[in-house]
């Protein structure tokens, strides 16, 4: 990655993306624009090593933002990012991710890929989440970006033998793979990734909508 290059430009608008988004209800966009470009220019000053500078400069206006809002007396808890990834992308963490994004009301930045995506979910799956009251999120299966790695809180590995990717914190999930399994098996599925995708949000401090009973009472059966 060069200085300037389309690729090296592509990341920092990435960057400039995804803290506008994590931090809209804290700071304006001039604001953090205003900060990335000041990281920025400290960042390539050096010019050493481009292709680290977008990761750098995502991780220190983060932080910078964050010591501003301490100080103004701000809120000081971004949105959290969460990627979910699974071998193909077409059950597991197409429905956790959606799942995440439903239960949390939309106070987590969720995607999902795969390690090996086989380009079509699995046919249940939309079902299964409309039951709940659930929109599929993105029905697209993509594969692990490298981008989305570095941006993520936490990573969420569902049923994967090994771990192709890092971030922050990992997570492994073992769940049942509901490719070619039928609508009953891939219901189950779905009850344990919610359990799971709970769970998830408790521990990251965000509210979960009430779900009065559960979704998994209300879903038709």
């Amino acid at each position: 990655m060069e200085l300037l290059s389309k690729v090296y430009e592509h990341a920092m608008e990435r960057v400039l993306r995804t803290l506008t988004e994590r931090f809209k209800d804290r700071f304006g966009p001039d604001e953090v624009a205003q900060v990335v470009a000041h990281g920025r220019r400290e960042l390539e000053a050096t010019g050493r090593h481009p292709e680290f500078i977008p990761v750098l400069l995502e991780h220190w206006a983060r932080d910078e933002l964050l010591a501003t809002a301490r100080a103004e007396g701000r809120p000081v808890s971004p949105l959290p990012k969460v990627l979910f990834v699974c071998e193909h992308n077409e059950g597991r963490s197409q429905m956790a991710a959606s799942l995440a994004e439903h239960l949390s009301g939309g106070h987590v930045l969720v995607r999902s890929a795969g390690v090996h995506p086989t380009g079509a979910l699995n046919p249940h799956a939309g079902r299964v989440l409309s039951e709940r009251g659930v929109d599929l999120q993105h029905p697209v299966p993509s594969p692990v970006n490298e981008d989305a790695v570095d941006a993520a809180d936490v990573v969420v590995l569902i049923g994967c033998l090994s771990s192709p990717v890092a971030g922050r914190r990992t997570v492994h999930w073992d769940v049942e793979d509901p490719h070619g399994q039928d609508l009953g098996t891939v219901r189950h599925v779905a009850d344990v990734l919610e359990t799971r995708v709970r769970e998830l949000l408790s521990e990251l401090e965000v509210a979960i909508l009430d779900r009065s009973p559960s979704m998994v009472e209300a879903a038709a059966r």
